[in-house]
């Protein structure tokens, strides 16, 4: 059975490259139908926070991307790597190493000047005189010393590193705390992760985990490490350019399947095929087809994308998901209009509450730029005739409503624009907004009315000479 897994440390949030490494991983258990896990590596008590774990949950929640069976935590799991630190000493393929932060420093400085690569040079490899006092001793394990560590990485094709790259690498600090490399190893292995889907920045961790892998005879699993995410200029990712907490972007107003649907062309294609359901994902992705390449990140794309999601949403959870962004159109009977009106301008839902708000919220002021060019000339006489001719038609469709507009259009020979920018900056405050018949037909003539005629008061106010 395929067994991916996702394993981050919770010392910062989600942030989206890790949530593509997940998503991979995901992809790939569900392609298969295999499990999918998750793995929170709380090692590091100094600076693990619960704010963050709870965020990673959080954001796993968010995309829809469960884990099967229960997290494991790291922190909960010590007893079980004290236990094989001891099964490596007694099979002695690791030691104690007694040598202090002092020699180790004085070692370092030695080789940098003879221009050699810093190492641990194994001098307690084999030691068995007294230990120094005073020290408290980190373990070792025992790396091979010569051949070739071999892998093939299901991105980057057949790896070899030359043995004497690795040194006998630190399994437990001198406090008993485990290290990295020692416990991934064995927790996927005994988790029985078959994939492991991670970021290039693992690539050369990768032998030392295959030393433990052998010390202790796990069978390995197959690597793949995913190349980083770019920005557009192909620098490293910010914060500035996209690279923050995945919960950020629900607040921005993107929707999980668009960021979902982003993430997975980071990487990886099907074609020219840029839209895909998360069905179709789990169908078509297979970790081989993963690109070599890095990937850039492009805003624009995924505006393009979270814009096809809302478009295509039904109003029903679109409704229930503007709510967080202050628009609650719960038994509104406009609802549908007023969504209709405003889908195609609101790239994330922030846009589309603030379009829908535009219309539902009569303006407090005018945008100065625009009323000076719409309450100019007969706009005062066009609007009040507009409004005479709306309360006696009064109006209930689209359509009827265009056909009041029309017929103000044709009584007082002016072109379409003279009662357009008037009557626009009278319902909206400004230039912008939807199509001016759908406005009014979901404000109704009434207040339609109500916001022509303080437009008109503004007029006489402001620009009567």
């Amino acid at each position: 059975m395929t067994t991916t897994r996702f394993a981050p440390s919770p010392t910062g949030y989600l942030h989206v490259g890790g949530l593509r490494t997940a998503l991979f991983s995901w992809l790939t258990s569900r392609h298969n139908k295999g499990e999918f896990l998750l793995r929170i590596e709380d090692t590091d008590m100094a600076r693990n926070s619960k704010e963050a774990k709870d965020a990673i949950l959080k954001a796993f929640d968010w995309v829809g991307m469960g884990c099967d069976g229960e997290v494991v935590y790291q922190s909960k799991r010590f007893d079980l790597y004290e236990k094989y630190i001891e099964q490596l000493l007694v099979e002695d393929k690791a030691y104690k190493c007694y040598m202090s932060k002092d020699e180790l420093e004085i070692l370092r400085e030695d080789q940098m000047a003879k221009k050699e690569r810093t190492r641990y040079d194994g001098r307690y490899r084999d030691f068995i005189g007294t230990p120094p006092e005073g020290v408290d001793p980190v373990i070792r394990i025992k790396a091979p010393r010569q051949g070739t560590i071999s892998f093939v990485d299901g991105v980057k094709g057949e790896i070899n590193i030359a043995a004497t790259e690795v040194d006998d690498f630190v399994i437990a600090r001198a406090d008993g705390a485990p290290t990295y490399n020692f416990v991934v190893a064995i927790d996927d292995a005994l988790m029985g992760c078959t994939e492991v889907i991670r970021g290039d920045d693992h690539l050369y961790n990768t032998p030392k985990q295959i030393v433990v892998y052998k010390a202790l005879g796990f069978d390995l699993p197959n690597f793949y490490h995913v190349a980083m995410i770019h920005n557009e200029q192909g620098k490293k990712l910010s914060k500035r350019d996209g690279a923050t907490d995945v919960m950020e972007y629900k607040t921005m107003g993107y929707l999980p399947e668009a960021l979902l649907n982003f993430l997975v062309r980071l990487g990886w294609s099907h074609g020219d095929q840029e839209i895909f359901s998360l069905e179709e994902m789990i169908a078509l992705f297979d970790p081989n087809d993963i690109n070599k390449s890095s990937s850039n990140y492009n805003l624009d794309k995924l505006l393009w994308l979270n814009a096809h999601y809302i478009k295509n949403k039904p109003d029903s959870e679109l409704v229930e998901l503007l709510k967080e962004f202050g628009v609650d159109l719960e038994g509104n009977d406009k609802a549908s209009l007023l969504l209709s009106a405003t889908k195609e301008r609101g790239k994330t839902l922030v846009e589309l509450a603030e379009q829908i708000k535009l219309i539902t919220d009569a303006p407090t002021q005018y945008d100065e730029k625009s009323a000076k060019k719409a309450f100019k000339g007969e706009a005062k006489e066009i609007l009040s005739a507009f409004a005479d001719m709306l309360a006696l038609a009064k109006p209930t469709s689209k359509e009827a409503f265009h056909s009041v507009m029309e017929k103000i259009v044709e009584d007082k020979e002016i072109g379409f624009g003279k009662i357009g920018m008037p009557l626009r900056v009278s319902l909206m405050g400004s230039m912008t907004g939807s199509g001016l018949d759908e406005i009014m037909a979901i404000l109704g003539v009434s207040e339609t009315i109500k916001r022509i005629e303080k437009a008109i008061a503004t007029i006489k106010a402001n620009f009567v000479m």
